[in-house]
C-alpha cells in the first residue's frame, strides 16, 4: 500500500493549514485526556495528598511562614495549630464533578510538554532551518518554565490565600464552610496563572521575533510593566501588599530576563541578515 505524501507547506492552502491545525489539536487533548485518565485512577493521592496539603497546618509552606513569622516577632500572622474552616460539597455531583474537572486540569499539567510539542510541530514549517534545530531547547525551556510557575503556584500562591481568606472572619457567630468547588477554584486559578505567567520569556521571544517587542520596548514601558505585574498579583493573591510584593518578585526577574532574551533574538537576526546579504 503506498504511503500518503505528506503536503508541502509552502504549497498549502488555507484550508490545508487548519486541518493540519485540527490534528496538532487532536493529538493534544488526546495526550490531555490519557494524562487526566491516569490522574482520575489516583484519586486518593491527587486529592489527599495535593489538593488537600495546603489545607494542612504541618504544609511546608506554613512552616517556613511560621519559622519566618516567629523570627520577626509575628507569631500571630502564620502560626496556626489549625486552619478554621471546613471544606463541603453542597450539590449532589459535586465530589464526581470536582474529580472529572481536577482530572483534567492535572492531565494539562502533565501533558504540557506534548501539548507544547504539537504547538512546535504545526508553527516548524514556518522557521528557517537553523531555528528548527532548537525545538528541544524550546520544549524544555517552556515546560520547565511552565512546571516553576506551577510549583511557585502552589507552595507560594495557594498557601498564602488559604492563610488568609481562610482565616478571615468578619465576626466570631460566621463560621467558614467552604464549598469544594470554591476552594478547588482558587487552587486552580493559582496554579494555572503562575504557570502561564512564567511563560513571559517565551512570549517576549515570540513577540520578538515578528517584530512586535524590541528591547528599548521593554525599558521604556518597564514602569507600566511594573503596574500592570502588582495589578496581576492583587488579582492573583489576597489583599494584603505582603503576598503581592511575594508574588511580583519572580515576575519582574522574568520580565528582566525577557529584556535579555530580546537583545539576543535581534542580535541573532542581525547576524543573519549580513549572512544573507
Amino acid at each position: 500500500m503506498a504511503k500518503k505524501k505528506q503536503k508541502d507547506p509552502a504549497n498549502m492552502s488555507f484550508l490545508d493549514h487548519l486541518e493540519d491545525l485540527r490534528w496538532h489539536l487532536v493529538r493534544s487533548v488526546l495526550g490531555i485526556l490519557i494524562a487526566a485518565t491516569l490522574a482520575f485512577i489516583f484519586k486518593q493521592f491527587i486529592f489527599d495528598v495535593i489538593i488537600f496539603g495546603p489545607k494542612r497546618i504541618d504544609f511546608y509552606t506554613y512552616r517556613v511562614l511560621c519559622d519566618i513569622a516567629s523570627f520577626l516577632d509575628f507569631e500571630q500572622s502564620f502560626c496556626y495549630e489549625e486552619l478554621p474552616f471546613r471544606i463541603q460539597s453542597r450539590t449532589m455531583a459535586g465530589q464526581f464533578s470536582a474529580h472529572v474537572w481536577t482530572s483534567i486540569t492535572a492531565g494539562f499539567i502533565v501533558a504540557f510538554p506534548y501539548v507544547i510539542y504539537q504547538f512546535w510541530s504545526f508553527i516548524k514549517p514556518a522557521l528557517h532551518t537553523s531555528e528548527r534545530k532548537n525545538a528541544r531547547l524550546f520544549i524544555f525551556s517552556s515546560s520547565l518554565l511552565f512546571f516553576m510557575g506551577v510549583i511557585f503556584g502552589y507552595y507560594v500562591i495557594t498557601p498564602l490565600s488559604i492563610n488568609f481568606l481562610g482565616s478571615y472572619t468578619v465576626s466570631e457567630q460566621v463560621f467558614n464552610d467552604f464549598d469544594l468547588s470554591s476552594y478547588i477554584g482558587l487552587l486552580r486559578a493559582s496554579v494555572l496563572a503562575s504557570g502561564l505567567i512564567f511563560e513571559l520569556p517565551i512570549i517576549i521571544y515570540f513577540l520578538t521575533k515578528v517584530g512586535l517587542v524590541t528591547p528599548q520596548f521593554l525599558k521604556k514601558n518597564r514602569k507600566y510593566a511594573l503596574v500592570f505585574i502588582l495589578i496581576i498579583s492583587a488579582v492573583i493573591t489576597p489583599p494584603d501588599i505582603a503576598s503581592q510584593v511575594i508574588v511580583s518578585i519572580p515576575v519582574l526577574i522574568l520580565y528582566e530576563i525577557s529584556i535579555y532574551i530580546s537583545k539576543f533574538v535581534l542580535r541573532k537576526q542581525k547576524k543573519q541578515n549580513r549572512k544573507t546579504s
